[in-house]
């Protein structure tokens, strides 16, 4: 996720939770986030993806990278 959120000018992280689902923070451009969200839905190769929810909040402006949380 980190390269398609760096090709769309989107600031956050990820990280996987220990019951085996992933965790996003995602700020940009609405477009971009919804880019992002759409290649999550099908995830890298070798993935397994169930579904996805997505929870809409306020623009804070909080992040000025993308990383991936460990």
């Amino acid at each position: 996720m980190k390269v398609i959120a760096k090709k769309n000018n989107i600031f956050g992280w990820v990280r996987n939770l220990p019951d085996k689902r992933v965790e996003a923070i995602l700020e940009g451009d609405d477009k971009y986030v919804n880019q992002v969200i759409e290649w999550a839905r099908i995830g890298p190769a070798n993935s397994h993806v169930d579904g996805i929810e997505v929870s809409n909040e306020e623009f804070k402006n909080e992040f000025s990278t993308f990383e991936v949380l460990y």
